[in-house]
């Protein structure tokens, strides 16, 4: 492969949008993005325009980096974007009265929860905007993998997932590569080329999610509804509006 880098912090919208600029005028076409980035269960932190951390780099810092990548992927479509969502959808809805916890207390595996809601969110709103114009996107649950993802999590971080698993199950763990493959398959399945704005784990299309089980998708996260309420909101925390 090829490689070529740029540097962003999604935790700094000044960041987003020079990283955004310098890869429209480097690639001027992109068929294909994947926002993997991430923060987990992090203590209570701000990003630099004072947005909760999870909230600010999961889900605004990867809106405005996508939005104005839109020309470049415009160019390259037919295209694919990737949005790295999570099972942890399940522990939040997005809070659109407080999404920052300015006003209520802050409970970490909440936050997550509603950073990963909006990113499936996001994938539908994304999808409804882009796919008349050939691009269409998918929100990735990758599964559960030992990454520095995870570098804030302490043992009864770890004990609380497990009692959260169903009964008579075990949690289970996925190699990189395998936590890779779900990401792979959204970008690059012909199955899914009339697709989009869906959520997907273990290489397929996600079912609704059913009391008592790990797996599955939450309506919330997938409400078109929620999505356009959540994308005029996020318009307003970065100042700008996006005619896609």
């Amino acid at each position: 492969a090829e490689l070529e880098l740029l540097v962003m912090d999604l935790a700094d919208l000044d960041s987003v949008r020079a990283a955004a600029d310098e890869a429209v005028r480097r690639f001027g076409a992109i068929s294909l993005l994947i926002n993997n980035a991430g923060v987990m269960a992090c203590p209570l932190m701000r990003t630099a325009q004072d947005f909760e951390m999870q909230f600010g780099t999961n889900h605004v810092g990867h809106f405005l980096f996508t939005c104005l990548l839109a020309p470049a992927l415009l160019a390259g479509a037919p295209g694919r974007v990737i949005n790295l969502s999570s099972g942890g959808h399940k522990f939040a809805d997005v809070n659109f009265e407080d999404p920052n916890y300015n006003t209520r207390d802050y409970d970490k595996w909440q936050a997550y929860g509603e950073s990963k809601t909006a990113n499936a969110l996001f994938s539908v709103g994304l999808d409804a905007r882009l796919r008349h114009k050939g691009v269409r996107a998918f929100a990735v649950h990758p599964g559960v993998i030992m990454t520095n993802l995870a570098r804030h999590m302490e043992e009864a971080d770890f004990q609380m997932l497990s009692e959260r698993t169903p009964a008579g199950e075990e949690m289970v763990f996925k190699s990189v590569e395998q936590g890779a493959a779900t990401s792979v398959w959204a970008a690059t399945s012909a199955a899914l080329a009339e697709k989009g704005g869906i959520y997907l784990e273990n290489c397929q299309i996600a079912a609704p999610a059913v009391q008592g089980s790990d797996s599955g998708v939450e309506s919330y996260a997938l409400d078109a509804a929620n999505a356009d309420r959540l994308w005029a909101l996020t318009e307003e925390l970065v100042g700008q509006s996006f005619d896609l």
